[in-house]
């Protein structure tokens, strides 16, 4: 397994079982594979943006606030947790403990396996509380929208099975990371609505999730804290200085989210670059490693959601020049 790794070994004996009976059972090269493992990409971050970005930059600012808001919450409270309960995967455990579990769907495949800071502890399942926060966000919004409503309760269920299945979860990781998922659904929305003021309810959001900064050691926290930060300082720049519109145009919602994503993972890269990689992926990361994957991400979210918007009107000149003149023909026909 390599160099040692700190943190708790806990498990009910019908966990591992599941796991294992799951994994002989359903053969690595059978379809029966490729669809339960694929479905962990519903709870994940590049799925999670394209739907917040086609709300926000597409067809509701506020619609996409509100769950993007929740979403984050549910990014940064879930390795809180996670750091204070330090439950190991099960797969780090598993030969130890007399059962043959394997990963097969790292949350980082370009690192390590048992990189503790690149894969995070697994009390509860960040997948599941993201699946849970996105969808039944999406159906909170939308109250009458039974298809939504059917979405919240049926994607969650298939993620956190999926997760278990690929070794990387117990089953009582998933029911804790549904339960996270279903207090901030609840939660930020309240907190919202009682507190009026718009910086009040920042400081609030913030005053329970900076403690994390002092005693985190997973990488998870800080890009999600980071992304908290510049969706704080990004919502009241855009309001004031770029003030986009909406668009109920399909395509162009589309144009926009492929836009807003290659931003994402461009700007991702573009900032690592002045920094070694002994810095930005240090063996042990310190408080400056951490400090600087915070404020990465906190520029990179104030981009997308403060400046990226700004190439909305150009744009949509340029698009009405091309395609104004025969969409309002064919209106009229």
């Amino acid at each position: 397994m390599g160099e040692a790794v700190i943190g708790a070994t806990f498990f009910f004996d019908w966990e591992m079982q599941l796991m294992e009976w799951l994994q002989a059972h359903i053969g690595k090269t059978d379809i029966g594979f490729w669809i339960l493992s694929n479905l962990s990409a519903f709870g994940e971050e590049l799925l999670l943006i394209a739907i917040m970005g086609f709300l926000y930059w597409g067809l509701s600012k506020e619609f996409g606030k509100y769950v993007g808001l929740n979403v984050l919450m549910a990014n940064v409270w879930n390795p809180m947790v996670k750091n204070v309960v330090l439950r190991l995967r099960p797969y780090f455990v598993a030969a130890d403990n007399g059962y043959a579990i394997e990963a097969l769907r790292p949350v980082d495949s370009s690192k390590p396996l048992y990189d503790v800071a690149a894969q995070g502890y697994s009390f509860p399942s960040g997948h599941s509380s993201n699946a849970v926060t996105m969808y039944g966000s999406l159906a909170a919004h939308e109250k009458k929208n039974r298809i939504l409503w059917t979405i919240a309760i049926v994607l969650p269920l298939l993620v956190g099975f999926s997760r278990v299945f690929v070794g990387v979860h117990y089953p009582t990781d998933v029911l804790g990371g549904w339960v996270l998922g279903i207090i901030i659904v609840l939660l930020v929305p309240f907190l919202k609505k009682k507190i009026k003021n718009r910086w009040v309810f920042y400081g609030v959001l913030l005053l329970t999730t900076l403690p994390g900064f002092f005693y985190c050691k997973t990488n998870d926290y800080f890009s999600s804290f980071g992304m908290l930060v510049g969706f704080i300082l990004a919502e009241p720049f855009e309001e004031r200085f770029v003030k986009f519109e909406n668009t109920k145009n399909i395509f162009r919602c589309i144009l926009r989210t492929i836009g807003g994503a290659v931003l994402y993972f461009g700007l991702n890269t573009v900032l690592k670059m002045p920094f070694p990689d002994a810095l930005l992926n240090p063996a042990d990361p310190t408080f400056l490693s951490n400090l600087i994957r915070t404020l990465r991400y906190a520029v990179v979210i104030f981009i997308l959601i403060g400046v990226y918007p700004m190439l909305f009107k150009p744009t949509g000149k340029l698009w009405d020049k091309i395609f104004g003149k025969k969409t309002k023909e064919a209106s009229e026909e």
